[in-house]
């Protein structure tokens, strides 16, 4: 078995799967701000689902938090965000042309040619059109974000809302909230409005071609996907596993690799003391900002120092 871990800025996905790529297991947490704390409750999550029937011939690690993930399990691979979802997306779909990946807290696009990436474009800038917007909109609106895609189904005149800004977007919804639109116009408005956001901005200047494939927590949202097909005048496709792609390529590379002797460290992770500190170093002009992660009170792996200093000793 092959385990894949994504860890991102709202999200942390872990994926386990076998020879023939087949899923066996996959787990999806919010990481509330404390990463090294949903890594932990992860692998025990896994190990709640599959047991000791459970050997770990590689892992390999990607999105914003790959570093710290890497230390803390211990992985023979780390690998971008871009390399592991079209990764995952060219063995499941070899002629997809495009990719529409919208996450917790960034977006991006991903170029496909003949199964090679060619061009990509990430959106870490504004938040406009990202799960953790939507999250909070749902949130002023009063409803459950599993409630927002299909609110917006039901519009029959979705309001125009300024998309290229969150505060902006925010504000035009109040906006309109005051002049009397209801909840399911303005749902249905905001949809639209992100998707145009996410199409101007992030995809601006580059060639989407279908077949498309959308993935990410946001494929989810009903009224994302339909404002999308709607933009574009084409149908999206969507994953089985959407939410936990970045994961299954990170499995699929590390599986491809075929490391000798994995690096695992086991799944007892939940039952260590992790923790990290940081300083400034003021050893050299650089003035290096040093991280150091501790596992059980002792110096387990430190980055963020250029010159390595801290990284031997």
């Amino acid at each position: 078995m092959y385990l894949g871990i994504d860890v991102g800025s709202i999200t942390t996905k872990m994926v386990i799967i076998d020879e023939a790529d087949r899923v066996l297991s996959k787990i999806y947490l919010r990481n509330s701000g404390r990463p090294i704390e949903t890594i932990q409750k992860g692998m025990e999550a896994l190990w709640n689902q599959l047991g000791s029937g459970i050997l770990i011939q590689g892992v390999a690690t990607t999105g914003s938090a790959r570093q710290l993930a890497a230390c803390l399990v211990g992985a023979d691979l780390i690998k971008n965000e871009i390399t592991a979802h079209s990764v995952a997306v060219v063995d499941l779909f070899p002629k997809a042309k495009t990719i529409f990946e919208i996450g917790g807290q960034d977006s991006k696009v991903i170029v496909l040619r003949d199964g090679v990436v060619v061009d990509f474009a990430m959106n870490t800038v504004c938040a406009a059109g990202t799960g953790s917007f939507l999250d909070q909109q749902a949130a002023r609106l009063g409803i459950s974000i599993e409630e927002f895609g299909d609110l917006a189904l039901k519009a029959n005149h979705p309001v125009r809302i300024a998309g290229r800004c969150t505060v902006f977007a925010e504000t035009d919804m109040i906006h309109k909230q005051q002049m009397g639109h209801t909840v399911v116009d303005i749902v249905a408005g905001l949809c639209d409005s992100l998707v145009r956001n996410y199409l101007n901005n992030v995809c601006r200047g580059k060639e989407i071609l279908t077949p498309i494939v959308f993935q990410g927590g946001v494929a989810a949202n009903q009224g994302i996907r339909k404002a999308l097909e709607r933009e574009l005048e084409t149908s999206l496709i969507i994953p089985e596993h959407f939410g936990v792609m970045g994961a299954v390529g990170a499995a699929k590379l590390v599986k491809k690799a075929r490391p000798s002797r994995s690096q695992f460290k086991g799944f007892d992770l939940p039952g260590k003391s992790c923790e990290t500190r940081g300083f400034e170093c003021d050893e050299c002009g650089n003035q290096c900002e040093v991280i150091q992660l501790l596992v059980d009170h002792q110096v387990a792996a430190c980055w963020g120092d250029l010159c390595e200093r801290y990284r031997h000793t």
